[in-house]
């Protein structure tokens, strides 16, 4: 069997993985349950290619345990009717499942009581968070464990250990190559894997150059699924980084979203934050926002990057207030309590009491519009961020002292 590099150097052992040494580290929970000769259920969630699998593998190999592999959105139900017939014969069995959120009811409900019986131990892996995509009834019967980005150090010890097994017989690359291969993956040791595999097959005399190496793959991996957390993280960065003002993490996550081509979140996103995070401190940047997206909307990318920059550095580096949005939610909260009243008489369609400030000096005539029951309630409270809301302060002082 033509097996992935990635395959063949898998560990053996726990002391043969690389990085998540708050797991499997001496002394750490991974290294001592294996130590003590203990198996129990568990998922391992993180980002692609930072070694769930291989921790997997490696706990099941050096507790020599009868296992299967079963992935839930390819193997089907007669799979599952098969190793749990398996399991039942030889009086337990480890499943270690990929893509665990996304098995369905029926596997859920034919693997649970197995589980609960401990006739089944459960090894399951994702690239999702399992607090938001894990059923709580499979979540209440496991232990979860949370595996940390591989740092670039990790993955050149990776690709040094690949150099010297095997594998690659006469295989030769600099350190330059090694580095340059370590800093395209990203941390996903199997993408840095695959890359170093498939130069090596595409080298004259098995010598990898960079030349090589940039002709198989010059842009760097980032995880990044639309459809998962990792979209999610970094949309919620890009806002968080701009409320914060933090300018050079703002344009860091721009680009992310840029080179991923999701230009409609990055039009979303910056619309909420003009007016959520932004608001009356700086009101010209919701009709930025608007102007900027519909010249990216005319130039696409990559010319669209240009308008995109510009104004994130400004939403960036404006002055942030909430107030205005804050204030509205509170007067929502009262509504939805049934904090409510009458509309006062004199402003009621039909009235004939009603005073039409126009008619008076600066437009203003003292009078009351909200119901008796909240007429003294306060729900705009501005913040002194910005000169433009210090303004509609000393207006709104002005007002409450007539």
């Amino acid at each position: 069997m033509n097996e992935p590099l990635a395959i063949k150097l898998r560990p053996k052992k726990i002391s043969d993985i690389i990085g998540q040494q708050h797991l499997v580290g001496h002394d750490k929970v991974l290294f001592n349950m294996v130590s003590h000769k203990k198996l129990f259920s568990m998922i391992l969630y993180g980002k692609p290619g930072i070694g769930k699998t291989s921790i997997a593998m490696a706990i099941v190999e050096e507790l020599e345990l009868r296992y299967r592999l079963l992935n839930a959105v390819i193997n089907n139900k007669k799979d599952f009717d098969i190793v749990l017939e398996e399991a039942k014969l030889y009086g337990g069995m480890v499943i270690i499942m990929d893509e665990i959120h996304r098995m369905n009811k029926d596997k859920q409900d034919l693997l649970l009581p197995y589980l609960e019986s401990g006739l089944i131990t459960l090894i399951g892996m994702t690239t999702s968070n399992p607090y938001h995509k894990i059923n709580p009834a499979i979540r209440s019967r496991v232990q979860i464990f949370e595996l940390k980005e591989l740092t670039t150090e990790d993955t050149i010890k990776a690709l040094e250990r690949a150099v010297n097994s095997e594998y690659l017989d006469g295989i030769k690359i600099d350190p330059t190559g090694i580095s340059y291969i370590a800093s395209l993956a990203g941390g996903d040791v199997r993408f840095a894997y695959n890359l170093l595999e498939v130069a090596y097959y595409s080298a004259n005399n098995y010598e990898v150059t960079m030349d090589i190496l940039k002709n198989i793959n010059s842009k760097p991996v980032f995880f990044h699924d639309k459809n998962e957390d990792g979209h999610y993280d970094v949309l919620s960065a890009f806002q968080k980084s701009i409320r914060g003002s933090d300018v050079q993490a703002s344009l860091h996550y721009l680009a992310r979203l840029i080179v991923a081509g999701d230009l409609d979140s990055i039009y979303r996103r910056m619309s909420v934050i003009a007016y959520e995070d932004i608001g009356l401190a700086n009101p010209s940047m919701g009709p930025k926002v608007e102007a900027a997206i519909q010249a990216c909307e005319r130039l696409g990318l990559p010319e669209a990057r240009i308008p995109l920059g510009t104004v994130v550095v400004e939403l960036a580096l404006s002055p942030k207030s909430n107030s205005a949005h804050i204030a509205l939610d509170q007067a929502i909260h009262d509504i939805e309590r049934g904090n409510t009243g009458n509309v006062p008489n004199h402003i009621k369609t039909s009235s004939k009491d009603y005073l039409y400030p126009h008619n008076y000096k600066n437009a203003y005539v003292k009078q009351q519009y909200l119901p008796d029951q909240i007429k003294d309630k306060k729900y705009y409270h501005p913040k002194l961020t910005s000169k433009y809301e210090r303004m509609l302060a000393d207006i709104l002082h002005n007002i409450e002292k007539m």
